[in-house]
């Protein structure tokens, strides 16, 4: 293999897209197979109404830009949204009733996990579940929603702790990787945010990616999880929302009322070969869409 065949590489490796084009351009066509890509983002900025698009889409054939496959959905906290991906599958069955089946839940299989080391176990049994080929389409998309969750009680801040919970990080990023390489998968995981205090920019410190600082709802935050977590995906897209006041006029009242706004901004963080780019969206009853500028 030649250097610029090897440059190449990452280029050529399937996509999932948004369904926007918007932001699939953010991301160089979409949602890599063959690596992690992590959604961070505090509570409400989209991450899983994203992941619930993405399990639907990628049921389309690869000529509508999905993978031809069913999804593998891990949750980690609250009740899992099943009316929203209802709706979703509906009105993706209504957009392509030749490409999409009329229950596109049958080829999203979910399951809820509590623990670090339970979803060590579950991705040993998802691998013996994928090579046994035992659904109709097979499996390209992994989600864990979310995988800060696995890690808010569980350990401490000794010395001891943190590098047994970034041994649990690289266990759980290893397995994830192996499996996105064996078998061609997209695997995306969300995280969380915390309130990021220091003099410096970037995380402890140490800028990581395109953006000196990560800024939502008026305040400075990190990814949760760290340094050590960083190093174990390979592309960080950051879902950013901020409030705004406008002043509304009501027909034939007295005076303008203040209502409230909320704009949402995709900023790819960091990826393989792929400059920063950004693009505000916005939650509609079919999904997540970029609005142009």
């Amino acid at each position: 293999m030649t250097p610029q065949n090897l440059m190449l590489l990452p280029l050529s490796t399937p996509k999932l897209s948004i369904g926007c084009p918007i932001l699939d351009h953010c991301l160089g066509g979409g949602i890599a197979c063959n690596s992690i890509t992590e959604l961070v983002g505090e509570s409400g900025s989209g991450k899983t109404q994203l992941c619930l698009q993405l399990t639907v889409r990628a049921q389309l054939p690869p000529s509508h830009g999905g993978l031809g496959g069913s999804s593998i959905y891990i949750f980690t906290e609250f009740s899992f949204p099943f009316r929203r991906l209802q709706q979703l599958g509906n009105l993706y069955h209504a957009s392509y009733p030749n490409l999409i089946r009329l229950e596109p839940l049958e080829d999203i299989y979910v399951h809820g996990v509590h623990g670090a080391q339970e979803l060590i176990h579950v991705l040993g049994d998802i691998e013996a579940f994928i090579a046994i080929d035992h659904t109709r389409l097979p499996v390209k998309l992994i989600v864990i929603d979310s995988i800060a969750a696995l890690f808010r009680s569980q350990y401490q801040t000794t010395p001891a702790d943190l590098k047994r919970r970034s041994e649990m990080f690289f266990n759980i990023s290893g397995t994830l990787k192996g499996l996105a390489n064996k078998y061609g998968l997209a695997v995306v995981v969300t995280n969380q945010v915390v309130d990021f205090i220091g003099p410096h920019h970037g995380v402890n410190g140490v800028r990581l990616g395109n953006l000196e600082s990560l800024d939502t709802s008026g305040r400075q935050v990190s990814p949760a999880l760290g340094l050590a977590w960083a190093h174990c995906i390979n592309s960080r897209v950051f879902l950013a929302r901020h409030e705004q006041s406008i002043e509304v006029d009501i027909h034939n009242a007295p005076s303008t009322s203040i209502c409230s706004q909320t704009h949402r901004t995709f900023h790819l963080v960091f990826a393989p070969h792929l400059a920063y780019p950004s693009a505000e969206f916005v939650i509609k009853k079919q999904g997540i869409v970029g609005v142009s500028q």
